[in-house]
């Protein structure tokens, strides 16, 4: 083969070329992966999917507000709530909030009364109260810990989530492209003694509730029970559109929810009360948190379950009352705990936390994407009523 001086003078130039050709997809593939910083937090557009506030206190409104946040709050049939303020009490106060704050608020309604399940027209009266919660507004229906828990047959035994009763009631709400929130179950610290629960948050809350702690309760479904009849219903249910509250009480190892994600497509979790319990993980295992977190981007969905006093205080807190905050003790705690939760998502390094106050984890330092799903695109993908 002949070569001409045009041969060698273009060889160099090709292969400058070439090189600088490469350097920009190597940079390409650098810039792909983008993270926030602590400063993005004031920017960011974010969801909280999970709180309580049906009373006519705007402190914590105006405060998640201030910080980007829109709010999903959450009906209550506890015996505790409806006590004071009856479902379609709080359902009233719901609403006339919305009218306040109709970009940043949304509700989701509750079963009217679990407590009357035995009734012989439970499920008419059921789904008329859905009905008219729909034509209200309501984006979702929450299912509390009650079934399961609380609510018994004639017979003695619990009533559960899988009961043959429930599937006009489910039917119903995937029928007209509702979600539904499941509270099933408690997290599996639940059903240990106080001194052996691994976050401070759960022997707080059982220490202070011993009529949930099942640990005192051996004759109660155990931990395992209630999963089953979460997975029982959703298999005759696959259609509807399902939330499980809490982690689906599947906090203690990112390995069971992930086997329950990848059974269940119609399935996503929100994170009310249990980062606590991703933080305790990645104490031993950061790699496998972040991996999880990386993995199931789709299906995980930012809450904390503040009410209107802000989040529960901790152990050991100087304030151990919520209620006797003031205005500017409800920001505080209520700023603290949600940039908490965001250098946990977003920053890297060792950090701690007011439920782990002896435990030091790393921070997950997520990709830019991923933390965009956790705080509001996936809200808007499982509560799609609030577009």
């Amino acid at each position: 083969m002949m070569y001409n001086k045009s041969h060698f003078i273009f060889a160099p130039i090709f292969l400058l070329a070439l090189g600088i050709f490469s350097g920009c997809v190597e940079k390409g593939v650098q810039d792909e992966v983008q993270y926030y910083t602590q400063e993005d937090y004031d920017l960011v557009n974010k969801f909280n999917s999970h709180v309580h506030l049906y009373t006519p206190d705007n402190t914590y409104i105006n405060k998640a507000v201030d910080d980007n946040f829109k709010l999903l709050s959450f009906l209550s049939s506890s015996p505790g709530t409806t006590g004071r303020i009856s479902v379609p009490e709080q359902e009233e106060v719901v609403m006339d909030q919305i009218e306040n704050y109709p970009e940043n608020l949304f509700y989701a309604t509750t079963i009217l009364d679990p407590y009357s399940f035995n009734e012989p027209d439970w499920v008419e009266n059921t789904i008329e109260h859905l009905r008219q919660s729909f034509e209200n507004g309501a984006v979702a229906v929450k299912i509390r810990k009650s079934i399961g828990m609380e609510v018994r047959k004639p017979n003695g035994e619990f009533v559960t989530i899988d009961d043959p009763k429930f599937d006009p009631v489910i039917d119903f709400i995937a029928e007209n492209d509702k979600t539904l929130i499941g509270h099933i179950g408690e997290p599996k610290n639940c059903w240990l003694p106080l001194d052996e629960m691994t976050v401070g948050g759960d022997r707080q809350y059982y220490s202070e509730n011993p009529q949930y702690h099942m640990y005192l309760h051996p004759e109660y479904l155990s931990h395992e029970e209630h999963i089953e009849k979460v997975e029982n219903m959703l298999r005759k249910h696959p259609d509807v559109r399902y939330v499980g509250a809490h982690l689906a009480s599947l906090e203690y190892d990112v390995d069971e929810l992930a086997k329950r994600l990848d059974m269940f497509p119609n399935m996503a979790v929100d994170m009310a009360e249990r980062i606590s319990h991703f933080q305790y993980q990645a104490a031993d295992d950061w790699e496998k948190v972040r991996n999880f977190m990386i993995k199931y981007q789709d299906r995980l969905i930012y809450a904390t379950d503040d009410g209107m006093y802000g989040p529960k205080p901790h152990f050991g807190a100087e304030l151990t009352d919520e209620s006797q905050r003031t205005v500017d003790q409800i920001r505080q705690a209520t700023e603290e705990n949600y940039r908490r939760h965001w250098k946990f998502f977003t920053d890297e390094g060792a950090m701690t936390a007011p439920k782990l106050p002896e435990r030091e984890f790393k921070a997950l330092r997520l990709p830019k994407e991923v933390v965009d799903k956790i705080y509001i695109k996936n809200a808007e993908k499982w509560f799609p009523d609030i577009l």
